[in-house]
C-alpha cells in the first residue's frame, strides 16, 4: 500500500539510484568489515569443506574432524580446521515489484533490497568469488496504453551474468539500482526458478523480496532451489504493513493495481483485524521459508538493517559451528 506519488523521470530515477547506492556502499564498506572481522568463511558462514591447518583437540570439538595422522605423530588428539570452498558462485533473485517502491520510515523497501544486494555482493567478492543476479519487476503498462514516442520498457525479468571482481560487482549493483520499477507484480516463482536454470554446481542462492506474492506461486521453486544450493531468503518489511496508525481517514493506493481505498484508521477493531491478518500473513511466509530449508532474514525500513544483518550472520556462524571452537 502507498499513497499517490509522481513518477520520476528516467534521469531523476538514475540520479537517485546512484546516490542511494553510493550511500549504501559506504555504509557496507565502513561498518560491515569492522563488525564481521575474522577469517572469510563464505556468504552463509559454515565450517566449509576444504582442509586447513590442525590444532589440539578442545572439549566440544566435533570428533568427526579428528586429524588422526597428526594425533598419531604427536600422541595428542588434534582436529583439522576447515575453510570455506573457494570460487563460490552466488546468485541473487531480486524482486522489484511495485510493492517494493514504498516506505514510511528511514528507507523505501526498494532501498533495502538494494542494501541487501550490496551487502551480499560485498561479502561474496571479497573472497574472489562470482556473483550474478536475476532481476524482476512488474509487467508494466500494456503497449496500447503507453504514451506515444515513449521509450520501450526493459524486460520484466533479466539476467545479469555472474562474474568475479569488485568492478564487475559494482556494475551489477548499478544495474540493479537503475532497474525501473513498473506497475504490477513480478512473478516471484518464475524469478526463483531462473536460479535453477541452467543447473549449476552447488553454491549460494539469495532471494530478496517482500514475499507478498501468493505463497503457492513461489513455494515449490524455492524448495527445488534448496535441494542443490544454500538458500538465503531476505524479507523486506515496512512497519505500516504490520499495523495501521490512528490517523483518521487514510487514503491508500495499491502500487500494483492502482486501486484507491479510504480507510478509517480511528476504528480500533479495524486496526486490530489488520494487525492480526498481517501477523498471519508474515507467519505463513516464515513457515514456508523454513519448510523450504532457507535461512530467513527479515529487514525492516524502521530499524538498523546493517546491525540486523550482522546479528543474522553471527547467529548463522554460531549455529553452523556449534560444537566446534574456531
Amino acid at each position: 500500500m502507498a499513497g499517490p506519488a509522481l513518477e520520476p523521470s528516467p534521469i531523476e530515477g538514475a540520479a537517485r539510484a546512484e546516490a542511494v547506492l553510493g550511500r549504501l556502499q559506504l555504509l557496507v564498506t565502513r561498518k560491515l568489515d569492522g563488525l564481521l572481522q575474522g577469517d572469510y568463511v563464505g556468504l552463509l558462514p559454515g565450517p566449509g569443506s576444504e582442509a586447513g591447518e590442525s590444532r589440539e583437540y578442545r572439549p566440544g570439538d566435533d570428533v568427526r574432524r579428528m586429524d588422526w595422522p597428526v594425533t598419531a605423530r604427536t600422541t595428542l588428539p588434534h582436529v583439522r580446521r576447515t575453510v570455506a570452498d573457494r570460487e563460490l558462485e552466488t546468485w541473487m533473485a531480486i524482486d522489484l515489484s511495485a510493492s517494493l517502491d514504498f516506505g514510511t520510515a528511514h528507507w523505501l523497501k526498494r532501498d533495502l533490497v538494494i542494501a541487501a544486494a550490496t551487502a551480499m555482493a560485498h561479502l561474496t567478492v571479497r573472497g574472489g568469488n562470482r556473483i550474478g543476479a536475476v532481476v524482476g519487476t512488474g509487467p508494466g503498462v500494456p503497449e496500447k496504453g503507453r504514451r506515444r514516442n515513449a521509450q520501450p520498457d526493459t524486460p520484466p525479468v533479466h539476467r545479469l551474468p555472474a562474474r568475479p571482481g569488485r568492478k564487475e560487482a559494482q556494475g551489477l549493483l548499478r544495474a540493479i539500482a537503475r532497474t525501473q520499477v513498473r506497475p504490477g507484480r513480478a512473478d516471484l516463482g518464475e524469478l526463483i526458478d531462473m536460479l535453477n536454470r541452467p543447473p549449476r554446481r552447488r553454491g549460494v542462492a539469495v532471494v530478496i523480496s517482500d514475499f507478498l506474492a501468493p505463497v503457492e506461486g513461489w513455494e515449490r521453486p524455492l524448495r527445488k532451489l534448496g535441494v542443490r544450493h544454500d538458500v538465503l531468503a531476505i524479507e523486506v518489511v515496512d512497519p505500516r504493513e504490520l499495523e495501521l496508525p490512528d490517523v483518521g481517514v487514510l487514503a491508500l493506493a495499491d502500487p500494483e493495481t492502482g486501486e484507491l481505498h479510504e480507510v478509517q484508521t480511528s476504528d480500533a477493531k479495524l486496526r486490530q483485524r489488520y494487525a492480526e491478518a498481517a501477523a498471519e500473513q508474515r507467519g505463513t511466509i516464515a513457515r514456508t521459508l523454513r519448510a523450504a530449508g532457507a535461512a530467513h532474514l527479515r529487514l525492516r525500513t524502521d530499524t538498523d538493517w546493517l546491525l540486523d544483518m550482522v546479528r543474522f550472520v553471527a547467529a548463522q556462524r554460531h549455529a553452523r559451528t556449534r560444537g566446534t571452537t574456531r
